[in-house]
């Protein structure tokens, strides 16, 4: 099956051709808040703000903002109160949880716990790893998925999807005992889809586990989780159109429901006295003290809004964006695109690059400040992949060099932003 298959996306083509969205079940694309917001550029004027940073953290849903809201009135303790606003506040705390669930098609019995963001769900994993575990990453992975493993096994970036799968077969089968392998749904830098229904297939194969960084792919595409056979995703609510802290691991529960507790404190802990007994179930194990209960209910909101809206159309919009955002930038000369599969590979609404004669920095304060345009520069928390693709080793974040720009796409992106931004370079390159 190929990558193009499993994420439910349509051709590259077909997406720049396709009219600007209206469902044909009648479902319209929700709207995020700050659609309207006004920003100074140089000369004192405001313009209509092109945010074109989605990657990073993206605006609010208005559906999402509304749950809050609703919420907010009955806001109360959960799991520990018998008054009406504690058991209506618990009632949408652990129905946020089925909703997270039911959007990454987890199987009945897995795990979903709250966290606050991917970081915080890949260090809680990392906890619970049985002693001796050995995990295999590659090196394009964010730092997230790096980092926190206290006994890896790093790869090259792969050259072709292809070697992906055959470095990670090759890896793991060099490895006795727990085995875990973690890679990307989608890259952060490049937005390139990776096979990971095939590394799964891989990993299983060698009695490994897989954990997939999901948090540039769920605000893009359809992700379900025992279709892939995937053991464990994790992913972000600020990047999910929900930003109110909240984040989530959802898995299997053997290796959780025996680790460490990920916070010691009320909630995790079935008694105290001379000794300490802990909850077997992993999900209060790990979600001690009081959570973000707002945090959750946000969450789920964004999840039913994407599930309501219909992924088809959502796909179609942002690939008829990205086509035409690609197609500007490959138009001028002096702007290069970073690609580590090549131009035809599917990827999600990201695209970093470099422009010729300016550092990255450069770019994004000309972008800001002369045309109301966000974007991101530097090496977006993944030094060793960014370096990759620019070939270079040398430079830090902090003086931007070897650094990129990205723009990134999402709901509330519009023809306009992109034409702004493929404008915007074509004057700088041309000063």
């Amino acid at each position: 099956m190929s990558t193009l298959t499993i994420f439910n996306s349509v051709p590259a083509q077909a997406a720049a051709e396709a009219p600007a969205p209206a469902a044909a079940s009648g479902r319209s694309i929700p709207a995020v808040l700050g659609a309207d917001l006004e920003v100074p550029v140089k000369g004192g004027r405001l313009v209509s703000y092109a945010n074109l940073d989605y990657a990073a953290s993206a605006p609010c849903l208005e559906p999402v903002s509304a749950a809050v809201a609703a919420a907010l009135p009955a806001y109360s303790s959960v799991h520990r109160g018998a008054g009406y606003a504690s058991q209506l506040t618990t009632a949408r705390y652990e129905q946020a949880r089925h909703t997270v669930r039911a959007f990454v098609g987890a199987r009945p019995d897995d795990a979903v716990i709250f966290t606050r963001n991917t970081t915080d769900a890949t260090n809680l994993l990392a906890g619970c790893l049985p002693e001796g575990t050995t995990v295999v990453v590659f090196d394009s992975e964010h730092h997230a998925s790096l980092l926190p493993w206290e006994r890896s096994v790093r790869l090259a970036p792969p050259a072709f999807p292809g070697e992906a799968v055959r470095a990670a077969d090759e890896a793991l089968a060099g490895i006795e005992g727990p085995k875990l392998l973690v890679v990307t749904a989608a890259s952060n830098v490049t937005g390139e889809l990776w096979p990971i229904a095939a590394l799964a297939h891989i990993a299983h194969r060698h009695d490994a586990r897989i954990l997939v960084d999901a948090a540039q792919l769920v605000p893009h595409r359809r992700l379900n989780l025992t279709a892939l056979d995937l053991d464990y995703v994790a992913f972000s609510g600020h990047k999910l159109y929900a930003p109110f802290g909240a984040g989530v691991l959802v898995g299997r529960r053997d290796w959780l429901a025996a680790g460490e507790p990920y916070l010691k404190g009320g909630g995790a802990v079935r008694s105290v006295g001379e000794t300490t007994e802990w909850h077997d179930d992993p999900e209060p194990r790990h979600e001690a003290g009081t959570p973000n209960v707002l945090g959750a209910i946000a969450l789920a909101a964004a999840c039913d809004a994407l599930t309501a809206t219909g992924w088809t159309e959502l796909v179609r919009e942002e690939e008829r964006l990205i086509a035409r955002l690609r197609t500007g930038l490959a138009s001028i000369d002096g702007v290069r695109e970073l690609s580590l599969w090549g131009e035809d590979h599917p990827r999600v609404g990201i695209v970093s690059f470099v422009v010729d004669g300016y550092s990255a920095r450069e770019v994004a304060e000309a972008l800001s400040g002369e045309y109301g345009i966000g974007v991101r520069d530097g090496k977006f928390c993944a030094h060793p992949f960014v370096r990759h693709l620019l070939g270079t080793s040398d430079g830090g974040c902090e003086d931007g060099t070897a650094s990129a720009v990205r723009a990134s796409i999402g709901i509330g992106s519009t023809q306009e932003h992109v034409d702004r931004l493929v404008e915007a370079l074509r004057d700088l390159v041309s000063r």
